[in-house]
């Protein structure tokens, strides 16, 4: 799929496709890939501001890193004339020294002296009946990137239960064996044991038989 690009980010897709239904809400998502070895700051704007919700609007990118933009067009009352759609959107974008959690205010001010790169976007209205599903479909790309980053993360996850369930099941083992030698360990005492108290009573025995006193013969 193409896109827009400048010297500081590409913007795929190129033009924001919404599948366009009566009191619906309907999104397209946006990849912005930096495309320097610098933190690259961005900021979306749009020509009708009421009518689409942004998130983010606003953010930094690091070198070579991408980021998704998801922006809803919100639910409306009525069909635009034959379909066609004259908002516009532009993603603006500046290097920053860091990725810092505020921008200044004067970040995408050209009077500043700052180098801002622009890319517009046209959009789209789509009819439910020519390309259903579209609103769920619009960006498969992107899709498939958060895809594959889940299921990497999913292998991962599956990887680490599994040596844990493997370190689990060799100290179960440890234990059954360290419960059997203190088992053996037992039934070898018991039965010294009783063998020492058999030779015991059996000493006694023959001690006294020994010990008891002859019976003399005597003729009447």
């Amino acid at each position: 799929m193409t896109g827009a690009t400048n010297q500081f980010i590409s913007v795929s897709p190129e033009e924001l496709k919404f599948q366009f239904e009566l009191e619906k809400q309907s999104y397209c998502d946006l990849k912005v890939t930096n495309s320097t070895e610098s933190y690259v700051a961005f900021k979306v704007k749009t020509t009708s501001p009421k009518k689409y919700f942004v998130r983010p609007n606003t953010g930094v990118i690091h070198p070579w890193d991408s980021c998704f933009i998801r922006v809803t067009l919100q639910a409306q009352k009525e069909y635009p004339s034959d379909m066609q759609c004259k908002d516009k959107f532009l993603l603006q974008s500046t290097i920053v020294n860091s990725d810092a959690d505020e921008l200044p205010p004067d970040t995408f001010n050209k009077d500043s002296g700052r180098n801002v790169e622009e890319c517009k976007l046209r959009v789209v209205y789509i009819s439910p009946h020519s390309s259903p599903g579209h609103s769920e479909d619009a960006f498969k790309q992107s899709s498939d990137g958060n895809s594959s980053q889940e299921v990497q993360r999913a292998r991962d996850e599956r990887d680490a239960l599994f040596r844990q369930t493997q370190q689990l099941q060799q100290e179960l083992e440890v234990l059954k064996r360290q419960k059997r030698r203190r088992s053996d360990a037992g039934f070898s005492l018991k039965f010294a044991l009783l063998v020492g108290l058999i030779g015991l009573m059996v000493g006694f025995l023959f001690k006294l038989l020994m010990s008891s006193p002859s019976t003399e013969i005597v003729d009447f």
